[in-house]
């Protein structure tokens, strides 16, 4: 199974968050070929900041196979990881990151790039690979936000 397998996997996820009205973000994480995560955005659901796809994700894995290091694991998500799912997914020492769709706003892998002083703190930075299903997945971003504003004129 290649990338666009397991992207589509978290593309899957990501279309529960908006089914839930949640920005739809998925991630998946996978370890010798099977997924051991799943998690989507449920930041409004659960009235909590850190309830993003990444970090439930982690947490479905670790819980998975009994240990919060996460080594030669692939994180699979939608959209590029913010600072704070940045900082969980090097905590919990995963190996390679795959996004779809870069963060211009927030994203903290590529867009603000803090990899030399973190990769010298850490001592390693996860390998990364960008664009896997990037048209499906802008899209449903697209449409996501496109629904929420012509809710919010519809309200004024």
């Amino acid at each position: 199974m290649d990338d666009t397998y397991y992207m589509n996997a978290a593309y899957q996820e990501a279309r529960k968050a908006f089914d839930e009205g949640e920005v739809p973000i998925g991630a998946v994480i996978v370890k010798d070929g099977r997924v051991i995560g799943r998690g989507y955005n449920r930041v409004e659901k659960c009235a909590d900041a850190t309830a993003h796809a990444e970090i439930l994700a982690i947490g479905a894995a670790a819980s998975c196979i009994n240990t919060w290091r996460l080594s030669g694991c692939t994180l699979f998500v939608t959209m590029e990881p913010c600072i704070m799912c940045l900082g969980a997914i090097l905590q919990s020492r995963l190996a390679r990151i795959v996004y779809a769709v870069a963060d211009p706003r927030l994203g903290a892998v590529d867009t603000y790039f803090h990899r030399q002083e973190l990769e010298r703190a850490y001592r390693y930075f996860p390998v990364v690979t960008y664009g896997v299903m990037q048209q499906e997945n802008a899209q449903l971003l697209h449409s996501f936000f496109d629904t929420l504003r012509r809710k919010k004129q519809q309200e004024r």
